[in-house]
């Protein structure tokens, strides 16, 4: 079963953006997006940038260096929903956010949609 971490206060990631945490062994992108605290794995998997300093908009994270697009809530690329980085579960108490040590189990990806002629 999965531990939880305190990674910051409250109030300490700015609205709209991220920071790099360390939890454990892992390195983890915390976000904040209207209120709610969210937890991907910080390694862009297409060249190993850092997605906790890419831009947050409208629950996406964009990769600094190449533009790809992570889904904060569940680490699904969005461009392809069959491509996923880990994602972690958040949760507060108190003043403290914490993130879970293990990642959250991955649901299947969506089965392709036959071609229609």
């Amino acid at each position: 079963m999965a531990e939880f971490h305190p990674v910051c206060r409250v109030g300490e990631i700015p609205e709209g953006q991220g920071k790099v945490v360390c939890v454990g062994k892992k390195i983890i992108a915390v976000f904040c997006e209207n209120g709610e605290y969210h937890a991907i794995d910080d390694m862009c998997p297409h060249m190993g940038a850092s997605l906790g300093s890419g831009a947050v908009e409208n629950g996406v994270v964009t990769c600094p260096w190449h533009a790809w697009h992570f889904r904060i809530k569940d680490g699904t690329w969005a461009d392809n929903p069959r491509i996923r980085i880990a994602s972690y579960a958040t949760r507060v108490e108190g003043d403290q956010v914490l993130v879970a040590d293990e990642p959250t189990p991955l649901p299947p990806p969506p089965r392709p949609q036959p071609r229609r002629s």
